[in-house]
This record gives C-alpha cells, structure tokens and sequence, in this order.
C-alpha cells in the first residue's frame, strides 16, 4: 500500500484518511515545510501569506498531538487577530480533531459569552480566540491556560499593527512553561521578532 502525500510527511494515517476524504492530497509548500518540524515538537516560525495553506500547516500538527482537555482547561491554544479569522481556523481544524474525539471552542468578542463559557465548561482541548475575548474569559475565571503546552500565533503581523502584542504577551505568560510555540506572520521583523525572540526556543524558520 503506498504512503500518501501527507503520510510521507509523518501525519498520522487516520488524520491521512480523513483529508483525502475532504480532497486534501498533496500538501501545499507551507505544509510540506512546517508538518515534520511541527510534528517532532519543534517551535516553527513561518513566513506565510494568508491563502497559503498555513492553517493545515499547523493545524494538523496541532491535532496530531492534541491532548484531551478538560473543564475550562484546553491543552492547545491559537491567537488569531479577528473574529473572521478565529472562526474560519475553528471550522477548519473541527472535522480533523473530531476524528481524534477533541471539542474545538472558538472565542471572540462581538457575541455574547454563554455560547463560548459552554463550549469552555464542555472541555473543548483547543480554543482558537481573540486575545481581548480570551483575557475577558480568563479574569472571570471561565478559562485557565496552565495545561496548554501547544500554542499557535498566527498572524502575527495583524497582531501587532492592531495593538495586540502586550495582550498576546500576558496570555503567553500563563501557558504551560514547557509549551511548543508555533507562530505565522507575513512579516517577521519588528515587533514580530522581537515576540518570536522572547518566547520561541531554537525555533526552525520556514519561508514561502
């Protein structure tokens, strides 16, 4: 039987099946590049425009690894810099942790906090968030952050142009300390580096 695309690259071959089942074959550049490292524990910096598949690219890493959350206490997190954003990397990792039975909560502001403190409460094992909705949600004691050893900063740029950084920091600061650290910009310069500088270790750069 031969290896598929993404087998070859060490995903996991029931994540493999239900890719190829949603019509996701051959891996994208970004992909190819980021899953091994990604896959092996490394911290990742990728330079990646949006539409370049890096949601895949960490995403199924980030399942592939997930462990099982528990009440208001994920084990994996992605900061995404808008509602559009977090909800669109949400729908996209759902069907692949479902194969592995792991809840997806994404959080946000502009909607009311029942729906998502009842997604938390459920024991979703990754959250995709805001970071002003999630620090909302940690000050009220609905979520905590100290088991998440996985962590996903993805847009980092927008972030840090729509004055995210410091928030994005005081989140970073009650992750688990041995926590991996995977994060994608368009830019990797200025405030992006000097973040990726602080709270990456030894991390592999990949460029598309």
């Amino acid at each position: 039987m031969s290896v598929s695309p993404f087998g070859a690259l060490g995903v996991p071959g029931d994540l493999c099946a239900r890719l190829t089942a949603t019509g996701i074959v051959d891996p994208f550049p970004i992909q190819s590049a980021v899953i091994p490292d990604a896959l092996a524990g490394r911290d990742v910096t990728g330079r990646a425009p949006t539409g370049s598949g890096k949601t895949l690219a960490f995403g199924i890493p980030l399942v592939a690894n997930l462990q099982r959350g528990s009440r208001r206490r994920p084990s994996a997190l992605v900061l995404a810099p808008t509602r559009e954003l977090a909800e669109q990397i949400a729908v996209e990792l759902r069907p692949l942790a479902k194969v592995r039975r792991h809840n997806v909560a994404s959080v946000y502001g502009g909607v009311g906090y029942a729906p998502q403190r009842k997604a938390l409460d459920a024991g979703a094992s990754l959250v995709v968030g805001c970071p002003g909705r999630l620090e909302d949600l940690l000050s009220m004691g609905a979520l905590r952050l100290d088991d998440v050893r996985q962590v996903v900063i993805d847009e980092a740029d927008r972030l840090a142009d729509m004055g995210f950084m410091p928030a994005v920091r005081r989140i970073l600061e009650q992750v688990h300390p041995d926590r991996q650290v995977l994060m994608f910009s368009a830019t990797l310069d200025g405030a992006v580096g000097k973040l990726a500088g602080s709270v990456q270790r030894d991390p592999v750069r990949h460029e598309v």
